[in-house]
């Protein structure tokens, strides 16, 4: 066995590893802890739009400047660290990062996250792009940043450098992270902002409301994701151990900052915080509320709602209480 193909197997084997966390559903919402990273990392206040520290909108070009800056790093198998070295992932990985936004650690499912690009023709600066290069491999075993002008940033090889060179083959994912008009479109109309109220008698309207205002949402929204989980009863646990009004799991509660979920405030705050990330991320409703029941990393392997029961008769439901809302 060739050197490269030992090397085609350990990646075969590190996707398959990937692949195991959240294989499953939990209990209602009780979403894996570990598959927030990528969610609370978003830190704007307003579904579809991520910022940097606080002083605006990430922009394709910026994401290209943070990416030249690697420019001579060395190719480092397996490496995240820009400062010694990194491999075609972690470069990609590294870059997003640096503007507070996660990407997975694998090129093949970063060539799932994000929205899909239809071509070249409609590729931008700062997208990704991808090859399937390996029948070892499942998905993407190599990615790259799109410069523009037909050129693309990448780490090749063993042996080379962080590179700026043309795109020669097309991709076969091209993939956009960040958001722009048409996904800001795309969850306004999904998802309308704080513009309706909650109907009199709804338990806890006004913090449904007040949260709702506070990050762009439709109450609705909330108000049905409660109804779904809890049943509005505070303090519902689940059998996976999610917990409150909103069924945050521990993990999750501790990371939006809820410091009591069975507080009926703190849980709708977190609740709405994760939303409005979630809505962010993947650019629609009916995703966003899966991501909500059986956690991103699902969202992402399957590129979609996870064909789990619950969580299609989850997304199902809501969806059904909104439309009628």
């Amino acid at each position: 066995m060739s050197i490269s193909d030992v090397t085609a197997r350990i990646s075969q084997i590190q996707a398959q590893l990937a692949l195991l966390p959240g294989t499953s559903p939990t209990y209602s919402s009780s979403v894996a802890a570990t598959g927030f990273d990528t969610v609370l990392s978003r830190t704007s206040a307003t579904a579809g739009t991520t910022t940097t520290g606080g002083t605006g909108a990430v922009t394709g070009d910026d994401v290209v400047s943070k990416a030249k800056e690697m420019l001579g790093l060395p190719y480092v198998w397996g490496g995240t660290d820009p400062e010694r070295g990194v491999d075609c992932s972690g470069l990609v990985q590294s870059v997003y990062k640096s503007f507070g936004i996660e990407l997975p650690r694998l090129s093949a499912d970063q060539a799932r996250s994000g929205r899909p690009v239809a071509s070249m023709n409609d590729v931008r600066p700062g997208d990704l792009i991808a090859w399937d290069n390996s029948s070892r491999n499942n998905g993407a075993d190599h990615i790259a940043i799109y410069v523009g002008n037909g050129q693309m940033i990448e780490a090749p090889r063993p042996g080379g450098k962080v590179q700026l060179v043309p795109v020669t083959t097309p991709p076969d994912y091209i993939r956009r992270v960040l958001p722009d008009a048409s996904t800001t479109t795309t969850v306004s109309a999904t998802a309308p902002t704080s513009a309706r109220t909650v109907p009199a008698g709804t338990p806890y309207a006004d913090l449904f409301q007040q949260a709702a205002s506070s990050y762009g949402l439709d109450p609705a929204l909330l108000v049905a994701v409660a109804r779904q989980e809890s049943g509005f009863d505070p303090q519902a646990v689940s059998p996976a151990g999610a917990q409150g009004l909103m069924q945050l799991m521990p993990g999750t509660a501790q990371g939006l900052g809820v410091a009591n979920p069975f507080d009926p405030a703190q849980a709708i705050g977190g609740a709405a915080q994760l939303l409005d990330s979630l809505l962010g991320r993947f650019g629609s409703t009916e995703l966003a509320l899966a991501a909500y029941n059986a956690g991103p990393g699902a969202v992402l392997r399957y590129d979609g709602v996870p064909p789990y029961p619950e969580t299609q008769n989850y997304v199902t439901s809501i969806m059904s209480h909104l439309e009628s809302a």
